[in-house]
């Protein structure tokens, strides 16, 4: 509370202090005297009990003015006019503010004014008491809201890379909190850990069912759904005014010239429209349109694709109708075919790559023959071996044959690695 000097009110004994908390938790209303009474002294009240308060109501008053704390049949109230006396009050009022306003940072900085006006927990000295109890939750409550509002903000402004880790506490601190969750698990995923997004979210779906034996509700199921799914939608914004990197728009090498619709090249960060708050870059996770080199890393060493397929014999490439894993996301789109020169029409939720696949030129051209013969494929091997990373290389190559011209939705990267005790639903 503040004075008319802009001061922070000091109140310095005890039992005033109890007062003004009591007379702020009703929020202006009225309250007894008898229930002062009782949340002042409790079960032990003086042997004058109104002439007690009534003591405490006159150093209260020597505080805060006569004026502000008036006498109200069968107790007191505070009255305070201007809406700036009280901290809630300035926070609530910040908060309005930055919910009338449509750009993400002027947002969020109007939010975070409001949440420094937060020194510690609510009505902290009297933590324990019954009076202050439901005022103290709902201040909470709402703080907690404003954090996941400034979250999502943030968000939009395309500052997950900070977000990503301050988030990890907070979710820690409440790990029911869905909107937080949300918010935790955009973040992670648009900063390119899309593994620890989907790990917060199993972690979430176990502790309800352990705790409630309850499911996550359908906003945060919808939003893991679409990161299985790598879903552009997804795609952080970029403001409109933000130049685009040259390495964004460089073609790809190996790979024939782009064509106006960016096939050859990585495209644009953000240039998906989302709506707010929750709008995940292209270039950050390479989830969205990607480049479709004509078997770059076979054409980039100069060795005709033909010729770079051997002949068959044991390999760490094994064909199977009942492929599981990473290869029931792609080979089941039907990928097959010669790898030729043309990329398809469809769009690649593929991975971007960051660096040319060398050394791989056997194990590509043996996938492709294989995909050409089944439409499962599975690969095998220790982990780290770099399995994914020939199986997007051969996705690609399928693509860029046009054999994939006939699924309008597109070829689809989609990652267990978050998932520990998935049901086939999850899948």
């Amino acid at each position: 509370m503040w004075d008319d000097e802009g001061e922070p009110v000091r109140v310095p004994e005890t039992k005033v202090r109890a007062l003004l908390a009591d007379l702020l938790a009703h929020d202006g209303g009225p309250v007894s005297a008898d229930r002062l009474v009782h949340d002042l002294w409790g079960d032990g009240p003086p042997a004058r009990p109104s002439g007690a308060l009534q003591a405490k109501v006159s150093q209260l008053r020597r505080v805060l003015g006569r004026e502000r704390l008036v006498r109200q049949p069968p107790g007191y109230r505070l009255r305070l006019d201007a809406a700036d006396e009280v901290d809630v009050e300035r926070f609530g009022g910040l908060v309005a503010r930055a919910r009338s306003v449509t750009d993400p940072r002027a947002r969020s900085a109007l939010l975070t004014e409001a949440l420094g006006l937060w020194r510690g927990p609510a009505y902290a000295d009297f933590a324990d008491e019954e009076f202050v109890r439901a005022a103290r939750q709902c201040l909470a409550e709402q703080r907690l809201a404003v954090v996941e509002e400034r979250a999502e903000a943030r968000l939009a402004a395309g500052d997950h890379l900070l977000l990503a880790g301050e988030l990890t506490a907070l979710v820690a601190e409440h790990p029911l909190r869905e909107r937080l969750r949300a918010a935790q698990m955009l973040a992670l995923y648009r900063a390119g850990y899309q593994s620890r997004a989907l790990a917060s979210y199993e972690e979430l779906r176990l502790r309800l069912a352990g705790e409630l034996g309850a499911c996550p509700g359908p906003a945060l199921s919808a939003l893991h759904g679409a990161m299985l799914r790598q879903a552009p939608e997804l795609d952080a914004p970029v403001a409109a005014s933000a130049p685009v990197p040259d390495s964004a728009s460089a073609p790809v090498a190996g790979a024939s010239s782009a064509s106006a619709s960016g096939s050859g090249s990585l495209p644009a960060p953000g240039s998906a429209s989302v709506p707010a708050p929750a709008p995940v870059s292209d270039a950050l996770l390479g989830s969205g349109p990607a480049p479709a080199p004509a078997a770059a890393a076979v054409g980039d060493l100069g060795v005709p694709v033909s010729e770079a397929v051997p002949p068959a014999g044991p390999e760490a490439v094994t064909a199977s109708t009942e492929a599981a894993g990473f290869a029931r996301a792609t080979a089941s789109s039907g990928l097959g075919g010669a790898v030729g020169p043309t990329a398809p029409a469809v769009p690649l939720h593929l991975p971007v790559p960051l660096t040319a696949l060398i050394g791989r030129e056997q194990a590509l051209g043996r996938l492709a023959r294989l995909l050409r013969r089944e439409r499962l494929v599975t690969l095998t091997g220790p982990g780290g071996v770099g399995k994914t990373r020939l199986a997007v290389a051969a996705a690609r190559d399928a693509a860029s044959g046009g054999d994939v011209a006939g699924l309008p939705d597109g070829v689809w990267f989609v990652e267990f690695a978050g998932l520990r005790t998935a049901t086939p639903d999850d899948l």
